[in-house]
């Protein structure tokens, strides 16, 4: 009888247990101007605004769940205040802002510089609109102009993290390898320098890195990655993103998922191929050359002689790496290269929008629709760079010094 009861909880237990589906995931998108047209990102498209993100993610793109890294902008707030008002938006059980099914999570993107290093970014995530409201009111207190993005903030790293923590948000270092702005790839070679490793909720690789490279540095194994587009124009949205096993996307089931518990995972990152990061390689300011792997080392150019070299970041990990090999630890879920849909040689408007009137989004596109349906719609040659481009089978150029990769022309020869 007692084996029995036990049998039956159980089961109770087990279909008690709610339900996961696969969402699609960017959680660093930045908003271009707010809906009066006041400017937030400066280098942001002018069509990058709340509600617009909101609907590219929802309606084009297929996204579930979008994190919005200037929802500190007290102007923004106001928009958002304005959606929910009018009944567009509604705010998710769980937290974050629901329209149509996609979850934007309120992120705010945050330079730090301490003293006797390179500045930094960091994103931050707060449960609700109210608490991000208050984040921003604390945060205008050590901010020169906290209407704008990414504006350094003159506190201490780890005050910073009490504060994130203090209002149950989540920090996550941004981008954390490149040159310009990146933890390891400029202000610091271990994140314990900076910041209590207990208090880091995850880690964003940034375009020139994926989960291989990063195994180069052990006191990164008990993080989870993200891959995220960092958009600064709405096609960008998407561009690297992640999957994600979810009971419903929001802000709640999004800290489950990057702690790992209640069966809420990671279970892919989808990005660019290194080589197409904008900064993969070491690059000579002087005379603009991709240094060749064989004298990445050196100080000056190999070609012009110029010391003014912007060091890759493949370099930069090879310089700071506490492994002669990379290690992926195996609760790592598997890095997907794939060639965003707008890179792809040929796919122009005209065929794009045929695709999404068949498909529905660019995620259907890219994960739902077999070869042949394709080709039924853009032609077998398209159909053929679409399907070569989500198995990462494109022929690349590395990218370096600010400029991105290229893809060739034609698939590389499968035989």
């Amino acid at each position: 009888m007692e084996e029995k009861q036990k049998r039956k909880g159980a089961s109770a237990a087990s279909s008690s247990a709610p339900e996961l589906v696969r969402c699609y995931c960017d959680l660093h998108v930045h908003i271009g101007r707010t809906s009066e047209g006041q400017p937030v990102k400066i280098s942001g498209s002018r069509d990058l605004t709340f509600a617009g993100i909101a609907r590219e993610a929802a309606e084009r793109k297929g996204i579930g769940l979008i994190g919005i890294i200037d929802s500190h902008s007290p102007a923004v707030q106001r928009d958002i205040l304005d959606c929910l008002h009018d009944g567009e938006m509604t705010e998710a059980e769980g937290g974050g802002i629901l329209y149509r099914g996609t979850a934007i999570v309120l992120g705010t993107e945050i330079e730090i510089r301490e003293p006797g290093r390179k500045e930094y970014h960091v994103l931050a995530y707060m449960p609700d609109l109210k608490t991000m409201t208050e984040f921003s009111r604390w945060m205008g207190r050590h901010m020169r102009n906290v209407n704008l993005s990414s504006q350094r903030i003159y506190v201490p790293s780890r005050e910073l993290q009490d504060e994130i923590y203090g209002r149950g948000g989540i920090l996550i270092p941004a981008h954390i390898f490149t040159p310009h702005k990146g933890l390891y790839g400029c202000a610091a070679e271990r994140m314990a320098e900076l910041f209590d490793l207990r208090r880091i909720a995850a880690v964003e690789l940034g375009l020139s890195a994926d989960s291989e490279m990063a195994g180069y540095i052990s006191e990164l194994d008990p993080y989870t990655f993200l891959t995220n587009s960092d958009a600064h124009s709405l096609g960008k949205i998407g561009r690297e993103y992640n999957e994600m096993e979810l009971a419903a996307p929001s802000f709640a089931e999004l800290r489950l998922a990057l702690e790992g518990r209640e069966g809420r995972r990671v279970t892919a990152n989808y990005g660019l191929n290194p080589r197409l990061g904008k900064y993969h390689r070491t690059y000579c300011a002087g005379c603009g050359s991709i240094i060749d792997e064989a004298y990445a080392t050196s100080q000056r150019c190999p070609y012009c002689g110029s010391v003014k070299l912007v060091q890759g970041v493949l370099d930069r990990i090879l310089n700071i790496a506490d492994r002669e090999k990379p290690v992926v630890p195996e609760h790592r879920p598997p890095y997907r290269y794939q060639v965003p849909l707008e890179f792809i040689p040929g796919l122009g408007k005209a065929k794009m929008n045929l695709l999404l009137e068949a498909f529905g989004t660019e995620m259907n596109i890219l994960h739902e629709a077999g070869e042949e349906e394709l080709a039924a719609v853009a032609g077998l040659e398209l159909a053929a760079k679409i399907a070569a481009a989500r198995s990462g089978s494109l022929e690349l150029t590395a990218g370096g010094g600010g400029t991105y990769g290229r893809v060739a022309l034609t698939p590389k020869d499968k035989s």
